[in-house]
């Protein structure tokens, strides 16, 4: 220490000054250069044909990139099991509407005197036990 000369205040206070307005001009310089939204608006106001024909390309790309045709392996065992589960499934459901087209003449009217029973029930005024 004995070595060093020692400064007074004011030259202290001077270069404790330009360090801070240095730093100052620095860390401005840095967010103006880290500034991404500004500086993609100006480039789009600049030059608006390359971001349109960009953003044309990726719509197609994410629009039509999923209709790639992809490989499906089937073992030739369970396709024959499928297929008779379908045709039970076919043969099911055709039965059912031939048992619902025979069977309505005889379930319309139950479910008419069913329902019109419930509803004169309610007229009469039916007490409720709580």
């Amino acid at each position: 220490m004995a070595g060093k000369p020692r400064r007074n205040n004011s030259e202290l206070k001077e270069e404790i000054e330009r360090s801070r307005t240095r730093v100052v001009r620095e860390v401005r310089g840095l967010r103006y250069e880290l500034d991404f939204p500004r500086k993609i608006r100006r480039s789009f106001r600049r030059r608006p044909v390359p971001w349109i024909a960009a953003a044309t390309v990726v719509g197609l790309i994410l629009a039509f990139g999923p209709l790639r045709k992809k490989t499906v392996y089937v073992d030739a065992g369970t396709g024959r099991k499928s297929k008779s589960k379908l045709l039970e499934a076919g043969f099911l459901l055709g039965a059912l509407k031939i048992a619902a087209t025979v069977l309505k003449p005889v379930i319309v009217p139950f479910l008419q005197r069913k329902v019109s029973e419930f509803s004169g029930s309610s007229r009469r005024g039916r007490k409720w036990r709580v």
